[in-house]
């Protein structure tokens, strides 16, 4: 059985691990990230990690080192303007680790391996076009059309974050405002619910809180607090009815959601079904469902790094 090397940077934890046929996870390393100032320290860590980690498999069964990370082009191998990662400009990373281990590598950003992933070993193994939309700090997409992955001429295909909702509305870690990343996703709700909290004199168990987090909002929403329930309704208002443009445009047989904003999908997945038939064409409807990922509750951008290998 072949062997595909994944490896998920992010900005608090980078993992590694080696990844059979079937998807499962043979050997597996986690690192803090911030421990890697420079990239060249990372390749050098993590490299020197996979060589001796590759020790214990039959050099003929593995085919190579699939990385995922933010903001990573799929064409130039590279890490392009990264602010989470604390690196600057443009890292070719990918060529970095192609000189160190002496594999074939490919780099591709997160939300795209999370659709490898789902391609591969989740939900999308019998699809030829679907979409997978990663709901995390920000709100990714990986786009699949006619069984290939969709890049673009520029390599950074699938921003479904950053389409606009309000060109007045939230200012957006881009730069900009009303990006519907800032609305659909852990942090749009939990902007959502301090909103609500500070314009209501409504009761709510979310007011004895002084951070709030998105999964204080949907456990609160179980006990049937008012303010939750709104602000989950409202966030897959604005979700559904933005996804409906996405299927005019693509005509995916499905939508699949993950990241942690994804495993409340039994209270965010209604009404932003609702929402996206409600804005629906006539000539899409009853055409596309919105599921949970299947690799919801594991690592699927690590999935997804070795499914990219393993395509």
């Amino acid at each position: 059985m072949k062997i595909a090397i994944g490896l998920d940077i992010g900005g608090t934890n980078t993992e590694l691990a080696w990844v059979n046929s079937k998807g499962e996870i043979l050997k597996h390393l986690k690192l803090k990230t911030k421990n890697f100032p420079k990239p060249e320290q990372l390749v050098e860590n993590v490299g020197n990690a996979i060589l001796e980690g590759n020790n214990e498999f039959s050099s003929d069964k593995i085919l190579g080192l699939g990385i995922g990370a933010p903001n990573g082009n799929y064409y130039n191998g590279s890490i392009e303007f990264a602010p989470n990662l604390g690196w600057k400009g443009i890292i070719y990373l990918a060529e970095l680790f192609k000189q160190k281990i002496k594999l074939p590598t490919k780099l591709t950003n997160d939300a795209n391996a999370a659709a490898y992933a789902e391609m591969l070993y989740g939900g999308a193994k019998n699809m030829q076009n679907f979409l997978v939309v990663t709901l995390g700090t920000g709100l990714g997409s990986g786009i699949i059309v006619n069984g290939e992955m969709l890049y673009g001429s520029t390599g950074f295909a699938g921003e479904l974050g950053h389409t606009v909702v309000d060109y007045n509305g939230r200012t957006c870690g881009c730069g900009r405002k009303g990006c519907l990343e800032t609305y659909a996703s852990a942090t749009g709700i939990v902007r959502t619910v301090n909103d609500y909290l500070a314009t209501t004199k409504e009761s709510s168990t979310l007011k004895k809180l002084t951070n709030i987090e998105s999964k204080d909002i949907f456990l609160a929403a179980m006990q049937n607090d008012n303010i939750a329930i709104k602000s989950i309704n409202y966030t897959g208002e604005i979700l559904g009815k933005h996804l409906s443009d996405y299927v005019a445009l693509f005509s995916p047989e499905a939508i699949f959601l993950t990241g942690g904003l994804a495993k409340a999908h039994q209270l965010l997945i209604p009404p932003t079904q609702k929402a996206m038939n409600k804005q629906m064409l006539n000539i899409f409807q009853n055409t596309v469902k919105i599921l949970p990922s299947q690799l919801i509750n594991q690592n699927a951008g690590l999935l997804g790094a070795a499914a990219m290998i393993m395509k």
